[in-house]
């Protein structure tokens, strides 16, 4: 069993969400001993969002590749290859303006590549090409986005649940802490219902 680990948060020190990756890797590594785990933090070494270059060498055939778009898209590809040979995928990430922070964004758009990680049908439909892994998403928002009134300005968690989707990763579990800095009831109740899930993983 391999567990590729992505944190987004930009807090390094009291941060919810990678507090509780912390909690579910130690888990899963008591569970799986002989298990590997990959950890990317995107924040402390970021990943450099996607050129003109990139985009050309993701459209362009290999045969048509030049030593340009070789280096445009390397990190493309290892990334992608460290993704594909994974069986969990375990993202922490924060809630930034009521959507993904920059740093998550720049590495869903090098493995979000076509013919790599997802294809077209004839009909135009998507089809996903990392069907094999499981995912668990740890996310933290400040506010309570569970309410009528709220969960309209959730864009974090639709979208990371379409584009995981699109490339094959339909098996997610959302772990949310909800109310961070602003509700300390709903906050405590998420956190032991997010404790309460990893450690029956």
């Amino acid at each position: 069993m391999k567990l590729l680990r992505i944190d987004a948060s930009s807090r390094i020190e009291g941060s919810d969400s990678r507090n509780f990756a912390n909690q579910f890797q130690q888990q899963w590594q008591t569970r799986h001993p002989d298990g590997e785990v990959v950890i990317r933090d995107i924040v402390t070494t970021s990943i450099p969002h996607i050129s003109q270059q990139t985009i050309e060498g993701f459209y362009t055939s290999q045969q048509n590749f030049t030593p340009k778009l070789q280096e445009a898209t390397q990190l493309s590809d290892r990334l992608i290859t460290e993704l594909k040979e994974i069986d969990i995928l375990l993202i922490s990430t924060p809630m930034y303006n009521f959507g993904v922070p920059s740093a998550l964004k720049a590495w869903i758009d090098h493995i979000v590549r076509i013919n790599n990680t997802f294809g077209v049908n004839e009909d135009g439909s998507f089809y996903g090409m990392v069907t094999h892994v499981k995912a668990y998403v740890i996310t933290a928002a400040g506010a309570v986005y569970t309410s009528n009134e709220m969960q309209d300005l959730d864009f974090l968690t639709p979208y990371l649940q379409t584009v995981l989707g699109l490339i094959g990763i339909t098996d997610i579990t959302f772990l949310s802490l909800q109310g961070t800095t602003m509700d300390v009831t709903t906050y405590e109740m998420t956190k032991a219902k997010v404790l309460k899930t990893i450690q029956s993983l």
